[in-house]
């Protein structure tokens, strides 16, 4: 389905039944694959950036581990997924992390090469020059050390500039909105806030392809999970024109935290999110698809 014609269809059909407060831009469901592999550190898989037209996935798991993989695909479905190679994250000492002080979350590309890792266990946010280099830890500013524990960085973030992008998951400002702490390459500051709305948690970040900023949200319901995602422009430091592009019912998919938005090869904006199983049989690893509207 050419991606104008998916958009506007979309669009007729959810403006002819739903309305809220922002405004509504949906966006159209395309596919969810269940990805599966034996391989005993498989799983977790909390962030994730896709390149080479869709053909490629770099994935973080929250046990400090990066994982690359290749993806086939027919058509604008996802066939199969093979691991094309892991390693561990390590510590600044160079140091294999395990528990709290391994919960890695974020994952974002470094200009110039590289990634940066946040973490929620031990809030801070790490830079790796290469696989199975050390860390180097941005400095961490006294606010980082007063977040809740299990519940602080989960979406990283990269601007143009090359500027990181981080919120807390549960921790919100005095009026109940969602702070964003952003790195400039010198310190860090908070130079805007987004509103939260309907209790639902920010777990995923990324700037598309249109330089627009993309949060994935979620909340946890008693028979499952519950996503949604929203984008803003950010310009001089406010986020305007607000956007719904999805929310799903209770159980639509698993739970979504990773976060890529892209271009096909067709010119289409794509978000492709994938699911944290938490090691547990009851589970799973999805990767779920959408097409955005531009």
């Amino acid at each position: 389905m050419r991606c104008r014609f998916a958009i506007q269809l979309s669009a007729f059909l959810f403006a002819a039944t739903a309305a809220v407060a922002v405004e509504i831009k949906p966006a159209t469901y395309l596919h969810s694959f269940e990805w599966k592999d034996p391989a005993n550190w498989f799983g977790g898989f909390s962030a994730l950036h896709v390149w080479d037209d869709g053909q490629q996935i770099l994935v973080l798991s929250d046990r400090a581990r990066i994982a690359t993989a290749r993806l086939e695909r027919d058509g604008d479905q996802i066939t199969s997924v093979r691991v094309l190679d892991h390693w561990q994250v390590l510590s600044s000492q160079g140091r294999i992390m395990k528990g709290g002080v391994g919960d890695s979350e974020g994952l974002a590309l470094a200009p110039g090469g590289g990634v940066y890792v946040a973490f929620e266990g031990v809030h801070r946010v790490a830079r790796y020059s290469e696989p199975g280099a050390k860390a180097r830890v941005l400095p961490r500013p006294p606010a980082f050390e007063d977040l809740a524990d299990n519940g602080s960085f989960e979406g990283l973030a990269v601007d143009a500039r090359g500027w990181l992008y981080t919120m807390p998951e549960k921790d919100r400002t005095a009026d109940g909105d969602i702070p964003v702490y952003r790195w400039n390459g010198d310190a860090w500051s908070i130079p805007f806030v987004f509103p939260q709305r309907g209790g639902f948690k920010p777990v995923g970040a990324d700037f598309g392809p249109d330089g627009k900023f993309y949060v994935l949200e979620r909340k946890l319901g008693f028979v499952g999970f519950r996503s949604r995602l929203r984008r803003w422009d950010v310009a001089d430091d406010t986020p305007n024109a607000e956007e719904t592009l999805f929310e799903t019912a209770t159980g639509t998919h698993d739970n979504l935290e990773g976060l890529s938005v892209w271009r096909d090869g067709q010119g289409c904006l794509r978000a492709t999110m994938i699911s944290d199983d938490n090691f547990l049989a009851l589970q799973r690893t999805e990767l779920v698809e959408y097409l955005l509207p531009d």
